[in-house]
């Protein structure tokens, strides 16, 4: 018998693939669209709520979680005027202990 030192094989020539991005995949039909999520409303804008006060407990709890966080406008789809009314109420019903701090 002999004795066969196994040698490694020279690396072969890559051929040069095409840039795989981040997103590759199978390539995309023509014409198909991809899913757009709906743009949200603020609800508040929608039912004409000018001012949302501390008082307005039901309305206030709506943008909170039950441990007492306040949710975020990505969520909620608030605009930003009334994100900052909730979130000065949140804060009054907190000290007024009405409602929970976040733990």
């Amino acid at each position: 018998m002999e004795n066969k030192e196994t040698t490694p094989k020279p690396a072969e020539a890559a051929a040069p693939r095409p840039h795989a991005g981040p997103h590759s995949g199978p390539p995309r039909r023509p014409g198909g669209r991809r899913f757009a999520p709906r743009r949200k409303v603020c609800r508040l804008c929608a039912e004409h709520i000018d001012l949302v006060d501390y008082k307005q407990a039901q309305i206030v709890k709506t943008f909170c979680t039950d441990t007492g966080k306040i949710l975020s406008r990505r969520i909620t789809g608030a605009c930003a005027k009334h994100q900052r009314q909730i979130m000065r109420a949140v804060k009054i019903n907190r000290n007024l202990s009405l409602m929970p701090y976040s733990g």
